[in-house]
């Protein structure tokens, strides 16, 4: 891949078989085409909304694998490298590129993240930069690591020429905005996907966003309109989605896009122990969602 990632990036969910709790590598792929088919510029495999805390190595590398078949030279395929320790997470960014990816996104560890001090964080990024063989994009998900990335480190590390920029999921578009001007040559991509158009306003390069699992083509309408200049268009599509990340994504997480990726027949399926997948009455509130949305619905109540 040539220039930088854009647009609509998706976060893919990782299939499981329902029978054995392997990883499905035939709905995998079937989503991966399907979600590129509508307009996505790209996937991130191994994300949060991969369950990507819940795979083995073995398993990452495998989903990678599935995917680059899938993947066209000119879409992106960005994997989640995070890991606990700086060498474990090398170790992933360099099985990530032996596998076809075009960059790695690193979130913060979260086990030790109260001893975690600003210095050490900022040595743990440099070091993975320096030895990651493909480009790396900073992760900030607060909600589940507990130790945000504040944008006094993304200036420090802005001259780094292995750190392309950072994903932003903390919601806030302070924050977003602060990440923006701390390295206003980075690219910044939006981690949710109700704050998308306000984030393009901001500068954001695009979103990694999990509505796109089960929504891609609205999504990535909203980008591709406000790049072409149709701001009142963008902006209404935004209208539409916004819901779709504050009461499926938002209030259930991955269970809550699997069952929505289910509703519109895409192969969502269950979720990996310790997660639950979705009761009788969160799948309701999903379809209801998703109606409201003018997205068809399979067996919808």
């Amino acid at each position: 891949m040539t220039g930088r990632p854009s647009g609509l990036l998706v976060p893919i969910t990782t299939p499981f078989d329902p029978a054995t709790g392997d990883v499905a590598p035939v709905a995998l792929r079937e989503n991966a085409r399907q979600v590129l088919t509508a307009g996505a510029s790209g996937l991130v495999a191994g994300g949060s909304t991969g369950e990507a805390a819940l795979l083995s190595d073995d398993e990452f590398n495998h989903v990678l694998e599935w995917l680059r078949d899938v993947v066209t030279e000119d879409q992106w395929l960005i994997a989640g490298t995070g890991r606990e320790s700086t060498r474990a997470t090398v170790d992933a960014c360099q099985a990530a590129a032996e596998r076809g990816a075009d960059a790695a996104l690193v979130r913060t560890p979260s086990y030790y993240a109260p001893n975690i001090s600003g210095p050490a964080l900022l040595s743990h990024f440099r070091a993975v930069a320096d030895e990651s063989p493909i480009p790396i994009l900073l992760y900030n998900m607060p909600k589940y690591t507990n130790l945000p990335i504040p944008d006094t480190l993304i200036a420090s590390l802005s001259g780094h020429q292995n750190i392309w920029g950072a994903k932003d999921s903390s919601g806030d578009l302070k924050n977003f905005s602060m990440y923006r001007d701390a390295a206003p040559d980075g690219t910044m991509l939006m981690g949710s996907a109700a704050r998308c158009y306000a984030a393009l306003e901001l500068g954001a390069a695009g979103t990694i966003a999990a509505v796109g699992c089960f929504a891609p083509a609205p999504v990535a309408r909203i980008c591709a309109r406000f790049f072409d200049g149709d701001r009142a268009g963008a902006g209404s599509i935004q209208e539409m989605v916004a819901p779709l990340h504050t009461g499926i994504v938002g209030k259930f997480g991955v269970a809550g896009v699997k069952a929505a990726m289910d509703a519109v027949g895409l192969q969502g399926g269950p979720v990996r122990a310790p997660l639950a997948s979705l009761g009788d009455k969160g799948i309701g509130v999903v379809h209801k969602l998703l109606k409201t949305a003018g997205l068809a619905a399979v067996d919808a109540a």
